[in-house]
């Protein structure tokens, strides 16, 4: 995945840092990400030059203790369809942000126009989420900014056949798949919506950081 990020900086650091999205950091146990994400870590990163800002994906609830006790700077959710984890629900985002905001960690909800990948996981039709004309999007995006967090990340770019792209579509059909477009809308439909969303989030960011 390709994020799209809109960044408010850091507060907790000092200096520039590159950030990191870690997928699937859930694999890797705990005991093993402290030696490298902690200060006190026999192969610690910290401080040194390739230090950054280290984001892990939550996608189970018990994934929020993991990611704290590891050294993790913060956690995102990375799925564009709402429901399917627990980290991707849009329900959840404010607990989740809670939880950060008590223990310094940046939250990252992750959002996404729809979600449609059965031409390559056809069993998976439950996980479909329709865009409704750019309403999932919306829906998705007041979702994140009311949990009110210093970043917002867009799940989209290269992933076509999961549905989740924003780029200028027009109708394509081919001999084995029909491409989704935006019509009735513009081609640039998603481009548009996410230029007004971006531009609310930047009003309303100062507010929530003071």
């Amino acid at each position: 995945m390709v994020v799209v990020v809109w960044a408010m900086g850091y507060k907790s650091y000092r200096r520039v840092l590159p950030l990191f999205y870690v997928y699937d950091s859930y694999l890797t146990p705990p005991e093993s990400w402290t030696e490298l994400l902690t200060t006190k870590g026999s192969q610690s990163i910290r401080g040194t030059p390739y230090d950054g800002v280290f984001v892990a994906l939550v996608v189970e609830e018990r994934h929020k203790h993991d990611i704290l006790a590891s050294g993790f700077d913060g956690m995102y959710t990375y799925f564009a369809s709402n429901g399917f984890s627990f980290g991707s629900s849009h329900q959840n985002w404010k607990a989740i942000k809670a939880f950060c905001d008590a223990n310094n960690l940046l939250f990252i909800p992750s959002v996404g126009p729809g979600y449609v990948d059965t031409a390559v996981r056809p069993w998976n039709n439950h996980n479909t989420r329709n865009r409704v004309n750019g309403r999932y999007y919306e829906t998705s995006l007041q979702a994140a900014l009311s949990a009110r967090p210093e970043i917002v990340t867009i799940t989209s770019f290269n992933q076509w056949h999961e549905g989740t792209q924003i780029e200028r579509a027009v109708p394509k059909k081919t001999m084995e798949h029909l491409y989704l477009d935006y019509l009735p809308n513009q081609p640039d439909h998603y481009l548009q919506l996410t230029r007004q969303w971006a531009e609310t989030f930047n009003k309303e960011k100062d507010k929530w950081l003071m």
